[in-house]
């Protein structure tokens, strides 16, 4: 089962708000998920991005991978460059 961690589409129309969720890649964007991990607020300025650091890197530690804009945020609040899984995923894509 591949597990991602990418953002869960909220709000009314026009006026997105999304949750961080570790979900399995095969659900669809706003289906199932194993666990909320936080939020973001685009609309705020700045943008609002609360997200339980515990959390994302147990997430992180057990193998899931964050999609390209989940690694932004993550990388905004300083998550991504405390654990081993950033040396392990970005030296995969580098030899590609």
């Amino acid at each position: 089962m591949a597990v991602k961690i990418r953002l869960r589409r909220m709000g009314a129309k026009k006026k997105p708000f999304y949750r961080v969720v570790v979900a399995d890649s095969r659900m669809p964007r706003d289906g199932r998920f194993i666990e909320e991990i936080g939020y973001y607020n685009p609309l705020t300025d700045p943008a609002e991005i609360k997200i339980n650091q515990e959390k994302a890197t147990d997430w992180l530690k057990k193998g899931a991978i964050p999609t390209d804009t989940v690694k932004h945020l993550f990388k905004t609040l300083g998550i991504l460059g405390n654990t081993k899984a950033k040396t392990v995923a970005e030296s995969d894509i580098g030899e590609a």
